[in-house]
């Protein structure tokens, strides 16, 4: 009686001895084809290169099976994935709410926002809500959409266009530019702004600042007026020592 014990099915190829056919069609480390070859043999090439046999056609009759570095290539592939996952590109809907007789400095908060979502290449949900008799005049959130529309239409455009949704009218804005664009651009701009800062603290620690050159400049003052000294007190002993010995004479 066959039973399910819950465990996990193992997507990872097989590799070396866990290959069970009699024979297998083998490519060679740098790609070549072998040919087919018994699964002893395939065997024999792997120890002799120091590689794994690892099977990676295994629906094909016979199986192709490569000589590789399993541990190197679960690795490599690894790091494929990652990055895969760091450049992919969500769809996200971000949503913003206005009230039809906002305050013109509210107004500008909300475009704001808009226009930074949308820089992001994320697609934004525009919702009027009516409050009382607000609602018998839907015209006023209909030209608050079209002023918002037309305010960003630089970086977004009308992807839904206004629609009354019970209390609520609702417009959907998408950006012009593509979410892997903008998530580029960030990356670059992030960058730049890495390497400038770098680059600032780089010439503050070579650049000599005005109160070490006036120190070095007065350090070189006091020296040669020492050199000049001793060689003023120099001349005097010499001229004195002569003096003494025209006399003696």
């Amino acid at each position: 009686m066959w039973c399910y014990r819950g465990g996990s099915i193992s997507t990872e190829p097989r590799i070396n001895d866990r290959i069970r056919v009699p024979e297998v069609r083998l490519v060679g480390p740098s790609g070549e084809q072998v040919g087919i070859v018994p699964l002893a043999k395939a065997l024999e090439l792997a120890q002799e290169y120091d590689l794994d046999l690892v099977e990676v056609a295994a629906s094909a009759r016979p199986p192709v099976c490569k000589l590789m570095d399993y541990g190197k290539f679960k690795y490599e592939s690894a790091m494929k994935a990652r990055e895969a996952r760091k450049n992919q590109a969500h769809t996200v809907i971000k949503e913003m709410k206005l009230r039809p007789k906002i305050d013109p400095h509210d107004y500008d908060t909300k475009k704001g926002h808009v226009v930074r979502f949308l820089k992001q290449g994320d697609k934004v949900k525009i919702t009027i809500m009516f409050r009382g008799r607000e609602q018998s005049r839907p015209e006023l959130g209909y030209r608050l959409l079209q002023r918002l529309a037309s305010d960003v239409e630089d970086l977004g455009f009308i992807e839904s266009n206004p629609k009354q949704d019970g209390r609520n009218m609702i417009m959907v804005l998408g950006p012009h530019k593509k979410k892997t664009e903008a998530m580029a651009e960030a990356r670059e701009a992030q960058a730049a702004r890495k390497a400038e800062r770098q680059g600032v603290a780089a010439d503050g620690e070579d650049a000599p600042s005005e109160e070490t050159d006036l120190v070095e400049a007065e350090g070189t003052e006091d020296a040669e007026a020492a050199e000049v000294t001793e060689a003023a007190e120099a001349t005097e002993v010499t001229e004195a020592a002569a003096d003494e010995a025209n006399a003696e004479a």
